[in-house]
């Protein structure tokens, strides 16, 4: 069990992360709110984690919890992010559709820009040498501390769901001006469902910046947009185990084929084409609907043909 975990556990963990990223992005479509923010606030996150454990002026600190910084770090980011994601979810959630995803886009690169010209920061280069959480020895470990926060995740997105607030989402998703006409207040909700995300989005960045040693710019850019929302979209937008299974799916494709060099790249295109095309509903929902289905009925026999009967 240890030499298979040593050989994939950093794939398992990196997919356990794409199913996360995946959920964070999920939360504001359940407003119906198409939100490519996430990568920003991974980022946030990340940096927060980088410079807590890096910087001096963080020293003694770090020297007092000991441990406990890591955890410090997962809050701290998780504050930040929600405070960001309510400052910048306030004005941008007043758009719609392809208006919102651009919004939100402009998040992201203008939060890499300015990563990139702060020196605290490192700038382009980014920051190395960050230590790894709890004294980790080896990635796989990190399953520890991903893996809960995915099964908490899934639980407090499965409750949501069951409340108050999820209904209300569902509503606006389904029909927003019905949802107002009824007294469900749009923007209020739809700020709440985006900060949930950036929450997420924060908390994940802050436990990936030891779990990848370094980070910098690149963790935060417009192709990490695109990734995260076709996890979204492969897996379906519908339920909760979409993000999750179109994560862990996109992330191991590629390396499952890796001895098919750069043909596995076109392996991961086609897949994402052929599913579009034939599950627009995606993985999950396609096999939800094939739960639901009414099994196929066998056609009724014809009755018996009379018989003569024979007088003697």
């Amino acid at each position: 069990m240890t030499d298979f975990l040593s050989t994939y556990g950093f794939l398992i963990v990196t997919m356990i992360q794409a199913g996360l990223l995946g959920l964070s992005l999920y939360f504001p479509l359940q407003a119906g709110q198409l939100s490519l923010a996430s990568p920003g606030f991974y980022a946030l996150g990340g940096y927060v984690a980088a410079i807590m454990l890096t910087n001096p002026a963080f020293a003694g600190l770090r020297d007092a919890l000991g441990n406990g910084v890591f955890v410090l770090t997962w809050v701290v980011a998780a504050v930040l992010s929600g405070l960001l994601g309510l400052a910048v979810g306030v004005p941008a959630l007043r758009l719609r559709g392809i208006y919102l995803a651009l919004a939100t886009i402009a998040f992201v690169e203008i939060l890499r820009v300015v990563s990139l010209n702060l020196s605290f920061t490192g700038g382009a280069v980014g920051i190395f040498g960050i230590p790894q959480s709890f004294g980790f020895q080896d990635r796989w470990q990190y399953i520890f501390i991903f893996g809960p926060l995915l099964i908490l995740t899934l639980l407090f997105a499965r409750q949501l769901e069951r409340s108050r607030v999820g209904r209300a989402l569902r509503a606006i998703r389904e029909d927003e001006l019905a949802a107002d006409a009824m007294g469900v207040p749009p923007t209020q909700y739809k700020v709440l469902a985006f900060v949930i995300g950036a929450v997420l989005a924060g908390i994940v960045g802050a436990m990936s910046a030891p779990f990848l040693n370094t980070w910098n710019a690149k963790q935060g850019t417009f192709d990490a947009s695109i990734a995260i929302l076709a996890f979204v979209l492969i897996g379906g937008s519908r339920n909760i185990w979409g993000p999750v299974v179109g994560g862990a799916l996109l992330t191991a494709i590629p390396e499952v084929l890796r001895f098919l060099a750069d043909w596995r790249l076109v392996i991961n295109g086609l897949v994402l084409v052929v599913a579009s095309l034939y599950l627009p509903q995606g993985i999950v929902g396609a096999l939800e609907r094939l739960r639901r289905a009414p099994p196929p009925q066998r056609p009724a026999s014809p009755p018996p043909l009379p018989t003569a009967e024979v007088k003697p």
